[in-house]
């Protein structure tokens, strides 16, 4: 298909974010359909008579929020949105009933997204240097079709980082690459049975319930409390899988104490079959003491998958995450699913594996730590001024915070305040797959990763402004 992109040298915004936010539109507003297949970068860039970079670099900032899917050797798909946030289609409702005027993007002066990374720090020269040796390099194998769980020097240079930094005890053949967090649970799915009853944490990160319970397993919300996943709730249910992201919890933040985790464990090797599939997905980003190691580290019964992605550390386009499998399901994997090709490019896995080992990947996380911490710690400095009517959590960890009102105030308030303001931001409730369970408590979630500082400062600002103007109204 042909995008129409009216590009302006008059509007302010740079050429790639005018293109982002005019996809973006479209795809909210329902133009362009689900699963619609756009025009590659390239051929974007051509048409619109910009450079390559300029379009890439909005296809990846689309992709990171959510808005496209990357599909490898096929292109860039426009995504299904609708139930994921629900003030957003609320958004849109309004918008749609108010008829011509002020468009939906210049609606938001801030958007608070949960979604997104810094991609300003990402490291382009190092990345480039990397591309261009491996390129080089005459070795025919490298385009051959390799290893289905992946070139070795890659899952290699991923057990030796999971080992020191998450303390994941594996080895390289325990290791499976796969093209995003979606691809390896359908190999997961496959693995595990499609009668495995599987269960996760309510709220969760909706995107892994809808991929399992689209693959035909039944999957059953389980309340959490202050501490994780209630285990006491799982020996009613007809599951033998437990889905949980021990190490900060999205969309919580909650750090699963030991004692849980020993729980955890014990429910699981209770019966033969049974598993706990670890989500890591953003366990680096930690601001206050040590991360927290992984919950596969505490096991010894071969009960845990663990399972993790590089979209946050170094960049969602890079499109690599993992899987590292017990031995029985190793053993299954080899015996029933092994021929299934790798869905990762040969060439980005060397190019990945040399940014690993070669020290890259470390720097490159010490450095987006620090940029973190210090977004993090100016939205909490200009958030201060509303600690009194609010409670302020999930500040130690991950790439956004929550704000809870203390007073009897409304979620879709709270939005709908923020949105007259200019300031877009996330009701927690659409988080909840129990829709029911999700009452209007009040509680907003304020991503901060793509922001920059300046930005991050007049979101508050105008978000306190806000707040300030909202009384007192009966959930």
């Amino acid at each position: 298909m042909e995008l129409l992109i009216p590009l302006s040298s008059q509007d302010p915004r740079p050429l790639y974010e005018q293109i982002y936010q005019y996809i973006k539109d479209e795809i909210r507003c329902g133009n362009l359909k689900p699963k619609r297949q756009l025009p590659s970068s390239r051929e974007l860039a051509r048409n619109l008579k910009v450079s390559r970079s300029t379009t890439q670099l909005a296809y990846e900032q689309l992709v990171s929020e959510g808005y496209l899917t990357a599909v490898p050797r096929k292109g860039y798909f426009s995504a299904e949105i609708d139930g994921i946030l629900p003030p957003v289609s609320e958004h849109t409702a309004r918008e749609k009933e108010e008829g011509p005027g002020i468009p939906a993007a210049e609606k938001w002066t801030v958007d608070f997204s949960p979604r997104g990374i810094d991609l300003d720090s990402f490291p382009f020269s190092t990345w480039r240097k990397i591309s261009r040796a491996v390129l080089k390099e005459e070795e025919k194998e490298m385009f051959l079709k390799g290893d289905p769980q992946g070139d070795l020097s890659l899952r290699e240079a991923i057990r030796d980082y999971l080992h020191s930094a998450r303390g994941v005890n594996c080895r390289a053949d325990q290791i499976i690459i796969g093209a995003g967090n979606e691809y390896l649970l359908m190999l997961l799915s496959q693995l595990l049975g499609r009668d495995a009853g599987i269960a996760i944490e309510d709220p969760t990160y909706v995107q892994a319930y809808r991929v399992l319970s689209g693959l035909g397993h039944m999957v059953y919300p389980v309340a959490m409390d202050e501490n994780g996943m209630k285990v006491t709730e799982l020996s009613g249910l007809p599951v033998r899988v437990a889905y949980v992201m021990p190490s900060h919890q999205f969309p919580t933040g909650i750090v699963m104490p030991v004692r849980r985790r020993q729980e955890l464990l014990a429910w699981a090797k209770k019966e033969s079959g049974r598993y706990l599939i670890e989500d890591d997905y953003d366990s680096e980003f930690r601001y206050k003491g040590k991360p927290i190691p992984a919950l596969q580290g505490m096991d010894t019964d071969g009960c845990v998958i663990y399972m993790g992605t590089f979209s946050k550390a170094i960049a969602p386009a890079i499109r690599v995450g993992y899987l590292v499998l017990p031995p029985s399901l190793l053993e299954k994997y080899r015996n029933e699913a092994m021929f299934y090709s790798s869905t990762v490019s040969r060439v980005d896995q060397r190019i990945l594996a040399q940014f690993i080992g070669g020290g890259y990947f470390e720097r490159h996380l010490n450095r987006m730590r620090e940029i973190y911490k210090g977004k993090h710690d100016i939205l909490l400095a200009e958030l201060k001024p509303l600690e009194n009517r609010f409670i302020i959590e999930g500040e130690y960890a991950g790439l956004h915070v929550l704000l809870t009102c203390r007073e009897k105030i409304a979620e879709s308030c709270l939005v709908r305040a923020a949105e007259n303001a200019g300031v877009r931001v996330y009701g927690f409730s659409g988080f909840y797959i129990k829709k029911e369970q999700a009452r209007e408590n009040g509680t907003i979630v304020l991503g901060y990763a793509r922001l920059g500082e300046d930005t991050i400062r007049e979101g508050a600002r105008l978000l306190i402004r806000a707040m300030d103007e909202l009384k007192e109204d009966p959930v």
